[in-house]
């Protein structure tokens, strides 16, 4: 399951890089104007409802597991399960997120997304993936094919045609110790 996470966490940083900065501020006035009755969520639960809450400008609680190390524009939060990770962008007020936030619990107002991973886009990681074990790394490949697979699994018992993956554009945050 690990390895599932990471996988999905790096995908999406390779993927989805670049934001636009015109819905981080329309989303930024809406955090002024109601930041008392937004929806709070700890990481778990919000994955459960996590569809009904899309482009809604929300709050997630998590422990941070990773930041970015050269620009710290993104951090990786897991719930307390630890079982599933969301990767959380630098917009809004965040000018990025410090190493020493690792381990930290922290509360996140901002923007949830989504990015859709289509069967196309399962089918080419996996050649990608298939095309690397030749080179070598065995045990990496099977830890992602493992991944593609539960993807897919995923993908059948929901009978969808998309792999759902859940960001968020981050606008504020603190550490409600």
């Amino acid at each position: 399951m690990k390895h599932f996470i990471l996988f999905t966490a790096i995908s999406l940083a390779l993927v989805c890089c670049n934001q636009g900065g015109k819905k981080a501020t329309q989303a930024k006035q809406s955090v002024a104007a109601s930041s008392d009755t937004l929806a709070a969520f700890a990481l778990d639960s919000l994955l459960q409802v996590a569809e009904k809450e899309i482009d809604k400008t929300i709050r997630v609680t998590g422990y941070v597991t990773h930041t970015c190390k050269h620009s710290g524009k993104r951090c990786f939060i897991v719930g307390e399960s630890q079982k599933a990770s969301m990767r959380v962008e630098a917009k809004g007020d965040i000018g990025g997120f410090n190493r020493e936030l690792v381990g930290s619990k922290i509360e996140v107002t901002g923007v949830l997304k989504e990015r859709r991973l289509t069967k196309e886009y399962l089918d080419k990681m996996e050649q990608n993936v298939e095309q690397k074990k030749e080179d070598g790394n065995a045990e990496t490949c099977a830890a992602e094919l493992a991944n593609i697979s539960d993807m897919r699994k995923w993908m059948k018992e929901r009978g969808k045609d998309y792999y759902s993956v859940y960001y968020m554009d981050g606008l504020t945050y603190v550490a409600p110790d």
